[in-house]
């Protein structure tokens, strides 16, 4: 007999929408505080959680991302860039993930000495390390900040366009999305769409459905992260769904951010009942505390997800990977024999 959360663990899955700052473990932050001298307010992983993580309320999106501030300060050097990256492969190994995208923000790594081209290299090499030990593929999408300057941004998609093909596969914006309404980075992303870089925006999580159009019409998002907030407006969701927009729907995330008040709530169940292109992703690991075994079995525990539909997600995350050509042919041919041969082992015995 075997548990929901043993089974959901033996599917396979894709992870789109996995920041790197977010999803550090807390033994690597003691370990890097220790080579570097630096002082830390707690010295045990559980005593440290609670400045890595979100426990129990979480008021709104800028509570959220204030816990990526105290990470942050421990990865400017290119040994942490490596080894955090090295470790996030790890992770999704350990959850079945065969494939994912990684994205952060480079403009953010530089404070001691590291050039933004030079902590692109770093994560890579890390990624890479992951991907030749593990054998899940990683890539890397370059994140410009709600907030930072024009300069800063157009640095970053100048940085994205020299590795573009090299492990980067787009860009994308992030930050105090209510604070920063999209129209204002119209000039940063035009130039990423003519320098061929494909885009992905976060939208339609702490504002409303104003913000998912902007993102498409005006920055030329072909993905929109989260996008939880779309169907306060019919117009935008036919937009969406016209245009066959993914939506990179991160749950446990969405419900801590107060993007949706509840499962109850949610949105994802109406949204794939609709034909729209859902997939499902942790967003951070360790701020939500939660992998991509976890965004699964919430589906089938709150919103009566079934195997078979649980399957076209992932399929839908398959479709919507920023890979391209043969790898993106390779990674669809063996995400789908493995689909199969994880729906024919179905137990009939799998309990709670």
């Amino acid at each position: 007999m075997i548990t929901i959360n043993e089974r959901i663990h033996t599917l396979p899955k894709v992870d789109l929408h996995l920041h790197l700052d977010g999803s550090v473990l807390p033994e690597t932050i003691i370990d890097l505080a220790r080579e570097s001298g630096a002082t830390l307010p707690a010295w045990e992983p559980e005593q440290l959680i609670p400045y890595m993580k979100v426990e129990g309320e979480c008021e709104s999106l800028a509570e959220y991302l204030d816990k990526f501030h105290f990470v942050g300060e421990f990865l400017h050097t290119a040994h942490a860039l490596e080894r955090v990256a090295y470790e996030l492969v790890s992770q999704a190994n350990d959850q079945n993930c065969p494939y994912i995208e990684v994205r952060f923000a480079p403009q953010l790594h530089c404070n001691k000495g590291l050039s933004m081209d030079e902590v692109i290299e770093h994560v890579l090499i890390g990624l890479k390390r992951g991907e030749e030990e593990f054998g899940v593929i990683a890539r890397v999408i370059a994140i410009c900040l709600r907030g930072h300057s024009e300069e800063m941004n157009e640095a970053v998609v100048d940085a994205a366009a020299r590795f573009f093909g090299k492990g980067i596969v787009a860009v994308d914006l992030a930050g105090a999305e209510a604070a920063f309404p999209p129209e204002v980075y119209e000039h940063i992303f035009a130039k990423a769409g003519q320098l061929g870089l494909p885009i992905t925006i976060h939208a339609g999580e702490a504002a409303g459905a104003s913000s998912v159009e902007t993102a498409v019409r005006m920055l030329g998002a072909t993905r929109i992260g989260h996008g939880v907030r779309m169907r306060e407006d019919a117009s935008v969701m036919e937009l969406i769904k016209s245009r066959r927009i993914p939506l990179e729907l991160c749950p446990i995330s969405n419900l801590q951010t107060k993007a949706v008040a509840s499962w109850d709530d949610y949105p994802l169940r109406d949204y794939f009942d609709q034909g729209f292109i859902v997939t499902v992703n942790t967003d951070n690991l360790t701020v939500s505390d939660t992998t991509i075994t976890k965004e699964y079995e919430m589906l089938q525990k709150h919103l009566n997800f079934t195997e078979e539909e649980l399957c076209q997600i992932v399929r839908n995350g398959v479709e919507a990977a920023f890979i391209q050509g043969e790898e993106k042919d390779k990674l669809r041919k063996e995400m789908e024999l493995k689909l199969t041969q994880w729906l024919k082992s179905y137990a009939p015995s799998t309990t709670a």
